[in-house]
């Protein structure tokens, strides 16, 4: 997938539905600066005016990168590589891992030694019963805190992995620490 390419119209219609979103952040931020009611923040010095239009749209970018950041980290949770994130966004695979260090998550392989599970912030461990089947204990990035559902026991420590991965998946924070 490439960057998408928008027509003219398109670009009229999004830059309307942004000014119209953004005139009632002007409006906001103007009135908490010079305390005046937000109908009256054309009365101003245009400068002012044109100044408190710029701290919104900054407001508008932290927000849209926050966003963004989501976007991407959302992608690489499903799979998405830094080329396909960069392909997306006309960059390089160098500048999304750049941009976006965090997007892309490789699993933890499991091994004999390793019992251990850090995915999407949060842990679970792997429990192999006398029988040889496998369980797992496991608390997400949000605090909850689970195991291997009904005393389900895994023939292998990969398919109870696979189970508490899912969990992990399940309870991870979103970009700005949010569940």
């Amino acid at each position: 997938m490439t960057a998408p390419e928008i027509t003219p119209e398109e670009q009229v219609e999004l830059d309307k539905a942004l000014y119209d979103a953004l005139n009632p952040l002007v409006a906001a931020v103007r009135s908490r600066k010079t305390g005046l009611p937000a109908e009256r923040m054309w009365d101003a010095d245009p400068i002012e005016v044109a100044l408190s239009a710029l701290a919104a749209w900054k407001v508008v970018d932290v927000e849209v990168r926050r966003l963004t950041a989501q976007a991407a980290a959302t992608a690489g949770s499903y799979g998405a590589s830094y080329e396909q994130l960069g392909a997306v966004w006309g960059i390089t695979r160098q500048g999304a891992r750049k941009k976006w260090p965090d997007a892309v998550r490789r699993p933890t392989p499991v091994t004999a030694d390793a019992r251990t599970l850090a995915l999407f912030g949060g842990t679970a461990e792997l429990v192999q019963a006398s029988s040889g089947d496998w369980s797992w204990t496991g608390k997400g990035a949000d605090g909850a805190s689970s195991m291997a559902g009904d005393g389900a026991r895994y023939a292998t420590a990969e398919e109870a992995a696979a189970h508490a991965g899912a969990f992990l998946k399940g309870h991870a924070l979103d970009t700005s620490g949010r569940p």
